[in-house]
């Protein structure tokens, strides 16, 4: 048989950029009851969702917007006030700063509150963007901060469009400034408005971008505290505790909020919108908003264990037998199949010259006496289990094999670590229908699109993709192209949680911000 050709690499994927809003103090429920088109276009392409600041942490704009940006709470960063002195931004760095000066990212900030972008109070929180536009009130009025953010809107506006930032964050404050000098009337409502448009033209900015259509764009907004009614903030009340976060873009499925929101997850996404995998070492608190896999099914031979060419062996000996040489054109009939379609296979090629069920009878046990002697695992396979147990992923078996088989590879590979075992027969069909899948989802009690299928045949690939799984093909024997919701690798080494989550973001069936 001819070496089989070098799986096609994925085709290309879009240039991917972020963008965060920072609006300071913008109480929940105000904003719920006024007209923000802008803002509500974020959340309807994705999702607007209330934040609990929380507990051990001010419900003040130093610790809030630390953690937003730094991903680790106030534990960690050391922002305890509106005074930033004695903090660990060093340690614990803004995401804009961690992207340009470890992986050369450009980026950019544009902000009017000193301590975020100077050395005033203990700052900068933003040490060392790519880009970075400062333009200070005049006066800490109501009037000049909407002065100061139009500048800042402007300057925005005019980078946004132009120039080349991978992961920007835009401030306004003038909602948080009005609310102290006038309370949570009129003139508070009228400056959330005034922030909402100016929202609309930083995203209208983005959306004309000459290389627009080559990116994919995820936009947040995101507040950091509330106010009581009078004005003011920094106490324990609901109103004040409560924030919010809007978010849209690629994996970010429309009308579905994440369980549970917090501060620190704004960060986290930030880097997995990017693809930028979290280092471990970075200690993050937070975890992305997109939904990381509700389980991972795995096949068995050739995904998991180096069985695949022990059953092509045991088929080709048989085959020589009876006077048959097996091809590439017996390859759709072997690999990934179960035992009786390819007994049946070779009845029909051999002329008949055994019964299939004999045949069935006879492969069965061949393998399992091949499997018993020889099973290795595949390159990462173990280390890949292992991870996911560890993190609490449920995984499940869904095999073409005999449960003899499965039973015996089980042995070496762990029982324990899989919640739910298919083997061939017990289901009405088996590979490449989707019902192995099928059955296995519905035993752990979750969605299929949820999920992620690894398979190394196409006959696996197509059972998982009719059974609606995001797909991780790892050819071992026979070439697969990549295919939208089909990503191909060369093997599971180097795989973790961080990654396959992008993965099921990236094949969730959804508009996204950027159609």
């Amino acid at each position: 048989m001819s070496e089989p050709s070098q799986p096609a690499s994925t085709p290309p994927r879009k240039v991917r950029r972020v963008l965060v809003v920072g609006i300071d103090g913008v109480r929940h429920d105000v904003l719920l009851a006024l007209p923000t088109p802008h803002i509500d276009a974020v959340a309807a392409a994705g999702f607007l969702t209330a934040v609990e600041v929380a507990d051990g942490t001010p419900t003040m704009s130093g610790p809030c917007w630390a953690t937003i940006v730094t991903g680790v709470t106030v534990d960690k960063h050391a922002v305890w006030s509106n005074d930033f002195s004695g903090n660990r931004l060093r340690v614990f760095p803004d995401f804009a700063t961690r992207l340009a000066q470890q992986d050369g990212r450009r980026t950019y900030v544009a902000a009017g509150w000193d301590p975020l972008v100077t050395v005033a109070d203990g700052g900068p929180l933003f040490a060392h963007p790519s880009r970075l536009s400062y333009s200070a009130p005049a006066a800490d009025t109501p009037e000049e901060w909407e002065e100061c953010d139009e500048r800042i809107t402007e300057d925005a506006v005019r980078v946004l469009g132009t120039d080349d930032p991978e992961a920007s964050f835009v401030y306004l404050g003038a909602p948080d400034e009005t609310a102290h000098f006038l309370g949570c009337g009129d003139a508070y409502e009228r400056s959330v408005v005034r922030a909402d448009e100016r929202l609309g033209r930083i995203v209208a900015a983005v959306r004309g971008r000459a290389g627009y259509d080559a990116e994919d764009w995820t936009v947040i907004v995101v507040t950091d505290h509330g106010h009581v009614r009078a004005g003011g903030h920094g106490g324990r009340s609901g109103a004040e505790r409560t924030a919010w976060v809007a978010c849209a873009g690629p994996g970010v499925i429309a009308g579905r909020a994440p369980d549970r929101v917090r501060h620190e997850d704004v960060a986290a996404h930030v880097y997995a919108a990017l693809g930028r995998t979290a280092d471990r070492h970075w200690t993050l608190d937070g975890r992305p908003f997109t939904a990381g896999p509700k389980a991972v099914l795995f096949d068995m031979d050739g995904t998991l264990v180096d069985t695949e060419s022990l059953w092509w062996q045991t088929v080709e000996g048989l085959a020589r037998e009876l006077g048959h040489a097996l091809g590439d054109a017996d390859l759709p009939a072997v690999l990934g199949r179960g035992v009786h379609d390819t007994a049946a296979h070779l009845h029909e090629v051999t002329g008949g010259r055994r019964a299939s069920a004999e045949l069935a009878a006879e492969l069965d046990r061949r393998f399992l006496a091949a499997v018993q002697e020889r099973t290795v695992a595949r390159p990462g396979a173990v280390e890949l289990l292992d991870l996911l147990e560890r993190d609490g992923v449920p995984l499940g078996l869904v095999s073409a094999s005999p449960r003899s088989v499965v039973d015996a590879v089980l042995k070496s590979l762990g029982a324990y670590r899989f919640q739910v075992t298919v083997a061939e027969g017990e289901t009405p069909a088996t590979k490449p229908a989707p019902d192995p899948y099928l059955a296995a989802v519905r035993s752990l009690g979750v969605p299929a699109a949820a999920c992620v299928a690894v398979e190394d045949t196409p006959v696996g690939v197509a059972s998982a993709e009719a059974a609606g799984c995001v797909v991780l093909a790892v050819p071992s024997l026979t070439p697969i192209p990549a295919a939208p919701g089909r990503t191909v690798r060369d093997s599971l080494e180097g795989i973790d949680l961080d990654w396959l989550r992008t993965l099921v973001a990236e094949g969730s069936d959804q508009a996204g911000w950027s159609k």
